[in-house]
Parts: structure tokens; C-alpha cells; sequence
């Protein structure tokens, strides 16, 4: 083994420095969202580079070398010092540019935050504003590649995300709650609910989705509060399969199932009465609505409105109450 002209690649770096902090390459590829193989082939690659054996992979979890033990804090050097040019030098470009980048989940970015940006901007001028909406798993990716500076979504305390183990900044800016409803029955009765129990079919977000993720924990424990043994749980159905609550909810509206919505998504049917409440107070989840921020410096603009909102997330909490 011995140096090459192979340019240096920054991902092997950061993969080395992933697999130092995990000691298990599936967990350091997982957290690096690449495959196995391919975290495998940069380590390999930037042991070439280095010219030694960086990874005792006869050790379990494996460890460091003694070549790996001295590279290790270099590297971490070089990567933080990259990092901060990188963001110094985007820094300038936001500055310039005096705009604010913001990945939204799907609902939110319908139901929260054209009101709350509104707000904001009768007390700052951020200029252009780009958002990007999608599913929870494809915003978080989108903040771990500093593509944007900020991440409105949904949270929940018992359910940590990827934003929480990586200690991205938070700050709560109010609340909403997951309502189980579905379309009434000619009697004015959910069609669908699980308090009269028997088979009920469930729309259900998918694991990319934040909600999805808070579902199946929480309804996890629900089923096991509310049924004294098996025989007595509820027979559910998952008929259909959604990232985004928009799409659960007309899905809902078409008769086709149950469905936990966000009740801020939901005012409307709920005062009309064509979606209405399909279970008791047990089965309600109450959810934050979070915005994550960037960890190292942003630009002016960015660090103005973070400011802004810590010292007003009191008065901007959503209120999600439907009028009478």
C-alpha cells in the first residue's frame, strides 16, 4: 500500500471521521446515508492515499490504528476549518444576496407557514425568500447539506429526529394536535372509528414522514393503554400509504379511511362536519411545531430572524383551536 496522485476526496474524511465516532461501518454508513459498500471503498481509498492502514477491522467495533489515532484529530482540523470557510464565504454570498432559504414539511408549508413568514416580515426584510417543501426525511437532508438555512416541521418530545441527535438549535413555535377522523355516516356518526372497534381502515404516513414517525410510536402506546389484552384491540387495516397529511387528508375525505390529521390542516371540515372526530381524547396526539436552525453562523439576514423569533415565539405560537 502507498500514497497515490488520487486527488483527495472531503467525503472520505468525513466517512473516517464517522466510522472513528461510530466503530461500526453499517451504523457510520447509515448516518452518512450512503451505502455499505461505497463507505467501505472511501475508507479503503483514503488509506491508499494515506499510504497505512488507518481501521483495525479485526476489532469489534473496530478501532484506530495508531496511523488512524494520529490522522484522526488532523482531519477533524481540516474538516472544521473547511466547513468554517465554506460557511464564511456562503455567509457573504446570503449577505449579498439578503435572502432566506427554509425547507418546510408538506403541511406546514400550507397551513403555518405563509402566515408566520407574514408576520416575520412586518418586522424584518429578509428580500428574496426560497422554500423548499417536501417530507421530513428529505428536509432533514436538505439541513445536514446546509442547503438551507432553516427546517419548519412537526416534533414530538418522546421522538427524537436526525435535527435532535445531531444537536441542530431548536426553538418550539407553538403547537397543533393529530386528530383521528374520518367522514360521517348517514346518522351523523364517524363511518370509521375505533371506539365501536371491528375492522378499521387506516390511511397512514409513510416512515419518511415526520408524522409517520411520531405515529408509530405514539399509537404504538396507545393500543397498549387502552386494550387489557389482545382479543381486545382495536383491527386495524393500513389500506393506504402517503408522505404528506394533504394527500391523507383528501384520501379521508373520500370516504376511504381513517386518518390522524393535523387539526390546523383540518379547520375547515371540521366546522363543515365533513370530516369529524373518529375516536375519544385518548387517541389525540399533541405535536410541536419546531423550527431548527443551522449550527455554525449564518448570514446577517438569518441571524436577525433567528433572534427575532426567540425573543417572540411566545406570540407567535399557532393556535389550532377551531372557532365555534
Amino acid at each position: 500500500m502507498g500514497p497515490t496522485n488520487r486527488p483527495l476526496d472531503l467525503d472520505w474524511l468525513e466517512d473516517f471521521i464517522a466510522l472513528a465516532a461510530s466503530g461500526n461501518f453499517s451504523r457510520a454508513a447509515e448516518s452518512r446515508a450512503i451505502a455499505q459498500p461505497a463507505f467501505s471503498r472511501h475508507i479503503r481509498a483514503l488509506e491508499e492515499w494515506v499510504g497505512a492502514d488507518l481501521i483495525d477491522r479485526g476489532s469489534h467495533p473496530v478501532e484506530l490504528t495508531a496511523a488512524g489515532t494520529r490522522f484522526l484529530p488532523l482531519v477533524q482540523e481540516v474538516v472544521a476549518a473547511l466547513e468554517a470557510s465554506r460557511i464564511k464565504a456562503r455567509a457573504a454570498h446570503d449577505e449579498a444576496a439578503a435572502g432566506l432559504r427554509f425547507a418546510v414539511t408538506h403541511s406546514l408549508s400550507i397551513c403555518f407557514f405563509p402566515g408566520w413568514l407574514a408576520r416575520l416580515e412586518a418586522q424584518l426584510r429578509p428580500g428574496a425568500v426560497q422554500t423548499m417543501s417536501d417530507h421530513s426525511r428529505a428536509c432533514e437532508h436538505l439541513m445536514t447539506q446546509r442547503q438551507v438555512q432553516f427546517l419548519l416541521c412537526y416534533g414530538h418530545p418522546d421522538v427524537p429526529s436526525r435535527m435532535d441527535s445531531d444537536d441542530f438549535p431548536l426553538t418550539r413555535l407553538g403547537g397543533d394536535r393529530l386528530l383521528p377522523v374520518s367522514v360521517p355516516d348517514a346518522a351523523g356518526q364517524p363511518l370509521f372509528t375505533i371506539d365501536r372497534g371491528g375492522p378499521i381502515p387506516v390511511l397512514q404516513y409513510s416512515e419518511a414522514s415526520g408524522l409517520g414517525q411520531i405515529m408509530r410510536h405514539r399509537l404504538r402506546g396507545l393500543y397498549r393503554e387502552r386494550a387489557q389484552d389482545v382479543s381486545q384491540r382495536a383491527e386495524i387495516s393500513f389500506v393506504f400509504t402517503a408522505h404528506s397529511a394533504l394527500l391523507l387528508k383528501t384520501m379521508a375525505c373520500s370516504g376511504r379511511g381513517l386518518a390522524w390529521l393535523p387539526q390546523s390542516l383540518i379547520l375547515d371540515e371540521l366546522r363543515s362536519g365533513s370530516l369529524i372526530q373518529a375516536a375519544d381524547e385518548a387517541w389525540i396526539v399533541d405535536i410541536d411545531i419546531r423550527l431548527y436552525r443551522q449550527r455554525a453562523a449564518m448570514s446577517a439576514t438569518a441571524e436577525r430572524l433567528w433572534s427575532l423569533v426567540a425573543a417572540q415565539t411566545s406570540s407567535l405560537s399557532l393556535s389550532v383551536q377551531p372557532s365555534p
